[in-house]
């Protein structure tokens, strides 16, 4: 990979700029942003070597941040066996059978969701048959259960594991264990693979950071020092030595610490594998998700009476880990789905709160995954106490709605209060979107556009206020130093778009009329109307090194 040239200027296009709102030219100088203005005013910063894109009407934004990956995972997916189209559990069977005849020696699949198939899920001897007695490990949609053949569960030794079904699902330890095992199968060159082609993936959506949600049952041992060894060898002072430039990777660890010495040493041993941790957390599991009916609610699931999922810690455990964390000046995070699993960490959160005072928990930059079925006491919790809460749009867009898997776990009523985002961003809790790839696909625009238009219209954001939690946001959350914002003397991270006509979109209204003026100067965003196609991605780059590029 060549060194990228000294300058390169950017015209005839669209600049998303806070610094000029009608911009339509860019420099880059090495890794950062020079000069933003007109075409016209452009001349001087022109010279003999340089590289000149002819954006031809084409929208340069900040690169995109999923604040919520796995990247190994979704790399798997898009090497592996891609579940998300089967209708049935016969096609899961078949989809096995001719993974086997294509040569497989185990079968790692993931993407099934079985709310409206005809005949139920595969079981483990149908499995076994289809295998011929491969081991199989199939993640549901939510990753949070699986199938498995006997030859995995017995890899696994699940038998009398809690959350082991003989039929062949798993959920909660069995799952961790089965997950587990699947680790053992995978060789490093496997796992190389699969994690290069989701960072490649990530970039060709116009994704240039991504944060790595890492953790015991997971990720395998050295998964996430051999993740960020990989995206580092493309850094910018290394790629001229041939490595391929890869988007960077912020990682967070999932384990819990009950002392500031703990937390210490969680640190010290992935500083001795070459990882500086963003902080401890991510998906350290409060609950699981509403799919599996792992999530825990106060009431029953509406489809499984006597059902209301399960806690994976208590207030006293989160407790002890937040006040360790913040002590230690270290980010902690968790997953929370259920409305009882937000209460209970609400709770842990006011007793750190009581403890050291509310400036210390608000500035610790602590976060929340998902917060699907989050409540207004625990929205002013949350805002109280800085906690950012890390959403994912796509998961409204894809179960969301009257005649969703939500509305069928729950009912109707009840589905309708998930995914408050327009509560979240009113309250000033600071927002990251994310995908939780692969549970759903890598896809900024199409997560901006699930923001804007909810299934429920008044939890709905504008398109912008969407845009930035998924571009600005997600450093912020992070406390990368990045502004995330396209100006002079920035990281030139962005991406450069094919889109349509530009324009200031709230679907509900909500925007007064002056913003949507072109006199007010608010930058203009595609058309993410329903049905509109998504803007297409040309290139992306992070901190002037080139990820993707289609611009010839």
């Amino acid at each position: 990979m060549a060194t990228p040239p000294a300058r390169r200027l950017y015209r005839g296009g669209a600049i998303y700029s806070p610094s000029d709102p009608f911009a339509t030219a860019m420099v880059v100088e090495g890794g950062s942003i020079a000069w933003i203005g007109a075409d016209e005013a452009a001349g001087p910063w022109t010279r003999e070597g340089d590289e000149v894109v002819e954006l031809d009407g084409a929208l340069v934004t900040p690169a995109f941040v999923d604040a919520h990956v796995h990247t190994t995972e979704t790399g798997l997916l898009l090497t592996g066996l891609d579940l998300t189209g089967a209708r049935s559990g016969r096609q899961v069977l078949d989809a096995v059978a001719a993974a086997v005849r294509g040569g497989a020696s185990a079968v790692l699949g993931h993407g099934w969701d079985d709310s409206a198939w005809p005949d139920g899920r595969p079981t483990r001897e149908q499995l076994d048959v289809a295998a011929g007695g491969a081991p199989v490990y199939l993640s549901r949609i939510d990753v949070h259960s699986a199938l498995v053949s006997s030859s995995l569960a017995a890899i696994a030794e699940l038998a009398g594991t809690a959350g082991w079904d003989p039929q062949g699902w798993v959920t909660l330890d069995a799952h961790h264990a089965a997950r587990d095992a699947r680790w053992r199968i995978l060789g490093p060159a496997d796992r190389e693979r699969a994690q290069r082609s989701a960072l490649r993936q990530a970039a060709s959506v116009g994704i240039a950071t991504v944060h790595e949600m890492s953790g015991p049952h997971i990720s395998g041992p050295g998964d996430l020092a051999a993740l960020v060894a990989l995206a580092g060898a493309g850094a910018a002072g290394e790629h001229a030595a041939g490595r391929e430039a890869l988007p960077d990777v912020v990682p967070y660890r999932a384990e819990a610490a009950a002392s500031v010495e703990e937390v210490r040493d969680l640190l010290a041993a992935a500083a001795a594998e070459g990882v500086e941790l963003a902080g401890l957390g991510g998906d350290l599991n409060v609950d699981g998700a509403l799919g599996s009916r792992t999530a825990r609610l106060r009431a029953d699931y509406a489809d499984a009476p006597g059902h209301r999922g399960s806690l994976q810690m208590g207030v006293a455990q989160l407790r002890d880990h937040l006040h360790a964390c913040t002590r230690a000046g270290v980010p902690a995070g968790f997953h929370a789905i259920g409305d009882e699993a937000l209460d209970v960490l609400c709770a842990a959160l006011e007793e750190v709160e009581a403890d050291l005072g509310t400036p210390a928990v608000a500035s610790a930059g602590h976060r929340v995954e998902h917060a699907v079925a989050v409540d207004e006491h625990a929205v002013g919790v949350l805002a109280r106490l800085g906690i950012a809460a890390s959403v994912q749009p796509a998961f409204d867009a894809a179960w969301g709605g009257p005649d969703g898997a939500y509305a069928a776990r729950l009912g109707p009523e009840r589905a309708r209060a998930l995914h408050p985002f327009a509560a979240l961003a009113a309250a000033g809790v600071p927002l990251a979107l994310g995908s939780d790839s692969p549970v759903t696909p890598l896809d900024p625009w199409g997560a901006v556009r699930a923001a804007a238009f909810h299934r429920t219209p008044e939890h709905a954001t504008s398109v912008r206020a969407a845009f930035l939690a998924h571009t600005r946001g997600g450093h912020r959350v992070a406390r990368t130093g990045h502004p995330g914002a396209l100006r002079p003397g920035a990281p030139a991270s962005y991406a450069v778009w094919a889109a349509g006509d530009l324009l200031v979109q709230a679907p509900d209204g909500r925007l007064a009329a002056w913003s949507t003026d072109e006199r007010s100067g608010t930058p203009g965003l595609p058309d993410l109307s329903p049905g509109v196609p998504a803007p297409e991605c040309r290139r992306t780059v992070l901190d002037g090194v080139v990820l993707h590029d289609r611009t010839a």
